[in-house]
């Protein structure tokens, strides 16, 4: 009985441990509509292009929302270094929508689009 639990128990932590470290493209998908970052993104492309900065700045504020939500879930699994761009990306367009600039906005918001999509690769 000894033996086994000596074999058993590191056995099954490690397949625990890779599960976790493996499941970052599922738990990335939105389990409510409150933490869909890919649709937040688009609904910001569409109001930057419209030139409605006030609702892309209330619609940055729900993505940040959202991936606060989100973040919790896939720190385990993904890279820290793809959660900070994510974050940098966050707030460059946030500088970009203060200055009302078009053509950063859309570079923040690809970028964290790109970012997000190397999420749990």
């Amino acid at each position: 009985m000894r033996k086994f639990l000596i074999v058993t128990i590191p056995i099954v932590s490690i397949v625990i441990f890779v599960l976790i470290m493996l499941s970052g493209s599922i738990l990335k998908k939105p389990l409510t509509k409150d933490d869909n970052i890919p649709e937040s993104i688009q609904l910001i492309i569409q109001d930057v292009e419209s030139e409605d900065w006030e609702g892309a700045s209330e619609k940055t504020d729900h993505l940040s929302n959202a991936w606060k939500k989100v973040v919790k879930r896939v720190q385990f699994s993904s890279e820290r270094d793809e959660i900070n761009s994510f974050d940098a990306s966050i707030a460059h367009l946030r500088g970009a929508i203060m200055a009302k600039d078009k053509s950063g906005s859309f570079i923040s918001l690809n970028e964290a689009y790109e970012h997000w999509d190397g999420l749990g690769r």
